[in-house]
């Protein structure tokens, strides 16, 4: 798929950067947008960043997002937000939740944006469901079938409890892309190389060619699986991104 991602609202600190309650809107969009971005293009989808950074009013923020969109032939457009309203930061113990908006009912989006919501609220989340709103600029002037995600309440005590960027975004790809995402998707093995630390003849003798075979957020992760490959054979090193 083609698909264009962007976080809503300027970067905190700016005119028109979004809600602002236990947490940020503004911050945490862009977290999940990163990741969410990250994981598809790993998947092999190609991904466009539409997100706006440096808008001069809500109305200019919004009309440079489009047009960014605009500009990329895509099968989906997906802009992602947090909600307010809840007024819930002391907590009751029951979530505010996770909707969805898009233009019509007939819209193609809507098949996404249902298994996006269904994904999420299955974390926990109150599903607010799938909703139909033909106000919505960004809905309005997109040329593409097009969703407006609002993950959770940024004023809610229990949405921000349960709320975790890298889960949020997990669930969002796995709902667009049909498959979950896995960190270590590559296993060395010995159908990739004839004997460990060989080289083949096809190619440039001259150049060198690296293999990457894992990315985790905890080293000792990284340090098991460099263990392993050693074991193995194989030369191993850990490189911090």
């Amino acid at each position: 798929m083609v698909i264009n991602v962007h976080a809503g609202h300027n970067p905190d600190g700016k005119v028109a950067c979004g809600a602002i309650g236990i947490i940020r809107e503004s911050t945490e969009a862009r977290n999940v947008k990163n990741e969410v971005i990250r994981q598809l293009k790993a998947l092999g989808h190609t991904v466009y960043d539409c997100t706006v950074e440096n808008g001069t009013s809500a109305s200019n923020v919004l009309c440079n997002i489009v047009k960014k969109c605009n500009s990329h032939a895509v099968d989906l457009d997906v802009s992602i937000h947090f909600n307010a309203g809840a007024k819930d930061v002391a907590g009751n113990g029951q979530t505010t939740g996770v909707e969805a908006y898009v233009f019509s009912s007939n819209s193609k989006a809507k098949a996404f944006a249902e298994k996006i919501v269904n994904a999420i609220a299955s974390l926990g989340f109150k599903n607010r469901g799938v909703k139909v709103n033909q106000k919505l600029y960004f809905l309005r002037k997109t040329k593409a079938a097009a969703l407006l995600l609002e993950c959770c309440f940024v004023d809610d005590k229990d949405d921000v409890a349960l709320y975790d960027y890298k889960s949020m975004a997990d669930a969002i790809v796995c709902a667009i892309a049909g498959q979950k995402y896995q960190e270590h998707t590559t296993e060395a093995n010995d159908t990739d190389a004839s004997v460990p630390g060989s080289e083949t003849s096809v190619g440039d003798k001259d150049s060198i060619y690296r293999v990457q075979v894992g990315a985790y957020r905890n080293r000792d992760n990284a340090v098991t699986l460099q263990e392993k490959l050693k074991s193995a054979g194989f030369d191993a090193a850990i490189v911090k991104a």
